[in-house]
């Protein structure tokens, strides 16, 4: 049988090969710079989640004002459930659109936090247009395109705002909360189309990766960055209430049609 040496007898032997007679065995020590500036922290983090679940339109079938959409009970359910996932974590500051489903999300999620969520108009969701605007052949393209391939900025959402103005606001809010160097943990409740917008232009891709991202409700996004403004992507759309997405085959945009279509059959 072999036995292998321990590491303090390796360490002896080790001495003893190198050392002369009667001379102290002297171990040399890496230094630890490099190991101190590891200690600190070397990036920012950024938690951007989504909004909860809402209802476009009400029990009677009229759609809600964009700015007044409210969370649902499944929505504020879930809201609750990002609540419980990030109550290790401490946050510096929190930040939210003006829109009535991010402020709730917010205030569910930082409940009992002492931390009163800042409001931001540039966060909001990019903005549709009139959907009697929008002719009838067209209408189910316009929803589930709204996110494809092969949006540029100046395609209008839902006959709306172009995507090249969400992008300029986002950014500029986003480059404004960046520069402020107070913060080490911030938290942004937006919404779909303002994450993606946040999460392409981490990645360097533009308008080109808005189609390969989905934000469910309530989910949760991690970034990462440093000092010189490079990003690291650490989770995204992770959903608390529903962590392997089961039942969750659809897209925003599909749910949100079939909303509508749902609504257009019963005001027939």
């Amino acid at each position: 049988m072999v036995v292998m040496p321990s590491c303090s007898e390796t360490l002896r032997t080790a001495g003893a090969m190198s050392a002369p007679p009667g001379q102290p065995i002297i171990m040399h020590t890496v230094a630890m710079e490099t190991t101190e500036k590891l200690d600190k922290p070397m990036r920012r983090r950024l938690f951007l989640l989504r909004h909860g679940d809402v209802s476009y339109f009400d029990e009677e079938g009229r759609p809600y004002h964009p700015a007044t959409v409210p969370l649902n009970h499944e929505g504020k359910i879930q809201a609750e459930a990002a609540r419980v996932a990030l109550a290790g974590v401490t946050l510096d500051r929190v930040v939210t659109s003006d829109l009535e489903r991010s402020v709730t999300t917010a205030e569910i999620v930082v409940a009992g936090r002492g931390l009163t969520p800042e409001v931001r108009q540039e966060l909001r969701e990019i903005q549709p247009g009139r959907l009697t605007d929008i002719p009838r052949e067209g209408v189910e393209h316009a929803f589930l395109g709204a996110f494809a391939k092969g949006i540029n900025r100046d395609t209008r959402f839902l006959a709306g705002e172009t995507f090249g103005s969400l992008q300029d606001r986002v950014l500029a809010s986003m480059q404004d909360l960046i520069d402020d160097a107070s913060w080490q943990t911030l938290l942004i409740v937006a919404h779909g189309g303002v994450n993606r917008a946040i999460l392409a232009h981490a990645l360097g891709m533009g308008l080109e990766g808005f189609s390969a991202w989905e934000q469910d409700p309530a989910c949760i996004n991690i970034l990462d960055i440093d000092d010189v403004g490079q990003w690291l992507i650490r989770l995204v759309n992770f959903t608390p209430y529903n962590p392997t997405k089961i039942g969750q085959d659809l897209t925003t945009m599909e749910r949100l049609y079939k909303q509508y279509r749902k609504r257009a059959r019963t005001s027939q």
